[in-house]
């Protein structure tokens, strides 16, 4: 099974009787079109309406013959992003689906939307979406709780309180599943310091035999090769991807 990276939160991966792509945004290194050459049943996944996990393009690769299956979350459809005719499955939180091929279970996330759990040839995969410890640069030693304000997001928030959400979420997901042969998962250096702090709660707490970083394309490659430091000890293989277009097999 290959996995390739498109950019930014975007992924293809290739198995041998389909193909999945995740969250697709722009294609920098021009991924898509090979794989709709390949004539495999393509199935589309967005995890939420923000634009950069979700583009309207999608809806163009189905034609000319292709078998292309949308499955979107329904914060989607609730943006008024699409329409309830243009995707074939729409799902939320606890949200389930099903085909010859893949099963589909859409669990929680900290910001809009889903994060998937996809089981396909064999294979459980995890991608987060927008789901992440997004606050963790507050949760310094000397923080007593309470609220703070984020110039990023130009937001009061309850950093103590996020994190006990976003756990909430990963207790959630381990209800559903406690290992991925893959997991995709945002280490994004916008956040500042403890950008990994969430993806290392997530592996702390499931099973993982190749963990790849995602959503770091405004803090660049290298930041997101900093998650290696804590994969490498827990004896999980990480793919310290360096350009769009490059593909890892697993």
């Amino acid at each position: 099974m290959q996995l390739t990276y498109i950019f930014h939160s975007g992924f293809a991966l290739e198995a041998e009787q389909c193909i999945l792509i995740f969250d697709f945004w722009m294609d920098p290194a021009g991924v898509v079109p090979r794989l709709l050459d390949t004539g495999k049943p393509l199935y589309v996944f967005s995890s939420h309406f923000h634009e950069d996990h979700f583009n309207r393009r999608i809806f163009s690769w189905r034609g000319e013959g292709r078998s292309v299956t949308y499955i979107l979350s329904k914060d989607i459809l609730r943006h008024r992003r699409a329409q309830a005719a243009e995707a074939d499955v729409w799902l939320a939180k606890g949200g389930r689906w099903q085909d010859s091929l893949l099963q589909v279970c859409a669990t929680g996330s900290t910001d809009s939307g889903v994060s998937w759990i996809v089981e396909v040839a064999g294979k459980r995969l995890f991608h987060a979406g927008d789901l992440n410890n997004w606050y963790a640069r507050f949760l310094t030693p000397d923080y007593r709780g309470g609220t703070v304000r984020s110039p990023e997001f130009g937001i009061d928030v309850d950093p103590g309180k996020e994190e006990k959400r976003y756990l909430g979420e990963l207790k959630d997901i381990r209800k559903v599943a406690g290992r991925f042969d893959l997991a995709m998962f945002p280490v994004d250096g916008r956040i500042g310091n403890g950008y990994t702090r969430g993806a290392r709660q997530f592996i702390e707490r499931f099973g993982v035999g190749l963990f790849v970083p995602m959503h770091f394309v405004a803090s660049g490659f290298e930041s997101a090769w900093r998650m290696q430091e804590f994969t490498a000890p827990a004896g999980i293989r990480f793919w310290p991807i360096a350009r769009e277009g490059e593909s890892v097999c697993f």
